[in-house]
């Protein structure tokens, strides 16, 4: 049966927008994968960026599509920092509501203890999720140090 997945990850700066258009194209050819929720594509343009209106509307649809996934991919790079603080919630949400959690670092920054312990598989690559069995959902473990 195909997944309905949840693309946490930040995508304030032109690498984090690539390494999320990468993944989202890495998904759409997933056998795998069904409906794919990326809240860079949902983004709300009906309100004014930031307003309170796009706030609620923001919040309400990605928690939503949270609700929905059988599985969260998350990308945990943030420009030298251990992680996006929007993600990390978005990753501990999930993680609470009993969604497995991939999370893919490709940097070498240190990963939070908090973010190592919740996941369900960790990968150093986008492109890995190609190879990555959603049926299955082995688990991998988180392999550096942690903060």
């Amino acid at each position: 049966m195909a997944k309905n997945v949840y693309l946490a990850g930040p995508f304030f700066s032109e690498k984090q927008v690539d390494q999320v258009a990468r993944l989202e194209k890495v998904l759409a050819d997933h056998p795998q994968v069904g409906d794919v929720f990326s809240p860079r594509q949902h983004q709300h343009e009906e309100f004014e960026m930031f307003s309170p209106e796009w706030q609620v509307a923001a919040y309400t649809s990605d928690v939503e599509a949270i609700d929905n996934a059988d599985v969260m991919i998350a990308l945990s790079d943030f420009d030298g920092a251990d992680a996006d603080s929007g993600t990390a919630w978005e990753v501990g949400y999930a993680y609470a509501k009993d969604i497995p959690v991939v999370i893919i670092k490709e940097d070498d920054v240190t990963l939070n203890l908090m973010l190592a312990k919740s996941l369900t598989a960790y990968l150093h690559k986008v492109e890995a999720v190609s190879d990555y069995d959603l049926d299955k959902m082995e688990e991998i473990p988180y392999d550096g140090s942690v903060i």
